[in-house]
């Protein structure tokens, strides 16, 4: 099991991205999150400094490191903006990283290199107002007519779709389903509303609309009708990584505790000295390097077995919710001052909710997690044994 990176390419990647974050993010994080506003400029700078296109062969234009340099950034970018290093996670892994691993050469040539510069922002198009969580469920049909294929339906809660360039579109066909490459020029294609969120402000979120859209045999990713894999291994995927969202976020609250209860006194004692206090940051610091271990752990074997779907789920499944009882926490600390918008750990909470909701609810990780449980019991009674040895 991997607990922190230490190739020197990483480390050097991770000392990057701290100084791009100390310096383009975090002035401008409070902005990001008051104003509901996506840095797009800062974006296809990411693009830039080869941040976007971290999982692609430089041959399409990206750097061919892999899904830990996606980790690493995502760590990075959720410790100041949780809302970007989201949008970020929705472009790079959610539509780039699917486009190139489905897309045949064609789609990689002609798109997947204006994605890795950020010319291009993209996004990842599966849910819709009636298929949250069962999202085989969907309505979005691509009808063949003659050579091409027209799209209708409407997709929703799609993160980047106002500012969308690309978009990599799930259908149901005859059979089964079939993800499609449509772009924002495309006739029939109409944006809607862009959400105003409870946290997560500045990566945007909104509607789409597809009425007849005509696509091209060229514009389907991977092999027709059998996009039902493609989803399900997205969304693995999707788990992992947005799970160093969150444990990013949880490193940056207990910073704001720390710092908080070393300088805070009360009756002329450091309240870090109290012993409540001190409990809060003990189990504070105990779930985030558990989190940490537990997305380290997914990631390796996301690197093996992108159907894996036990350590994604558990992965998210408790990054996510210590990062809510950390932000909860260091809010609990700081008292009323950490109630307050200028505190920042408010926002921290805030932006924690979404990760019990996005990729899947803790419901539904809860759901897969004990039905993979029971399936390898069944075939392996030994398998937590085995596992313990790894």
């Amino acid at each position: 099991m991997q607990a922190k990176p230490v190739d020197e390419t990483f480390k050097l990647l991770r000392e990057s991205v701290r100084e791009f974050v100390k310096k383009e993010v975090l002035p401008i994080a409070t902005k990001i999150d008051r104003d509901d506003f996506f840095p797009v400029d800062l974006f296809r700078k990411m693009g830039e400094m080869g941040y976007l296109g971290v999982t692609i062969p430089p041959e399409y234009g990206g750097s061919g490191l892999g899904y830990l340099a996606q980790a690493i950034i995502e760590e990075e970018l959720g410790y100041a903006s949780a809302s970007l290093a989201l949008s970020y996670g929705a472009h790079s892994n959610l539509c780039l990283d699917n486009l190139f691993r489905n897309g045949s050469e064609y789609i990689r040539k002609e798109y997947v290199p204006k994605l890795c510069s950020g010319e291009w922002i993209g996004s990842l198009c599966l849910t819709e107002p009636g298929s949250g969580s069962d999202a085989l469920a969907m309505k979005t049909s691509a009808l063949r007519l003659g050579e091409k294929f027209s799209i209708s339906g409407s997709k929703t809660l799609i993160t980047n779709a106002p500012y969308a360039d690309l978009l990599l579109v799930y259908a149901k066909t005859d059979p089964g389903f079939t993800p499609f490459v449509l772009l924002s020029t495309d006739s029939g294609i109409t944006r809607g509303k862009k959400f105003d969120k409870m946290g997560m402000r500045g990566s945007p979120t909104g509607e789409l609309f597809f009425d007849s859209v005509p696509v091209g045999h060229e514009r389907i990713v991977g092999d027709f009708g059998e996009g039902k894999n493609v989803i399900l291994s997205g969304l693995n995927s999707e788990r992992v990584i947005l799970t160093f969202i969150f444990t990013g976020l949880s490193r940056r609250a207990m910073e704001l505790a720390l710092k908080y209860s070393t300088e805070r006194k009360q009756s002329g004692v450091e309240i870090s000295e109290f012993q409540l206090i001190q409990e809060k940051l003990a189990y504070m610091y105990t779930r985030y390097e558990t989190s940490r271990l537990l997305a380290y752990e997914a990631l390796d074997a996301l690197e093996t077995n992108k159907m894996d779907v036990i350590h994604s789920a558990a992965a998210i499944l408790h990054a996510a919710e210590a990062a809510e009882y950390i932000a909860r926490e260091a809010i609990q600390i700081m008292g009323g001052l950490g109630y307050i918008r200028d505190s920042e750990v408010e926002r921290l909470l805030r932006d924690a909710i979404l990760g019990q909701i996005g990729a899947g609810t803790t419901e539904i990780r809860k759901r897969l997690i004990a039905k993979e449980l029971v399936k390898k019991y069944r075939k392996d009674i030994n398998f937590l044994n085995e596992n313990e040895m790894r």
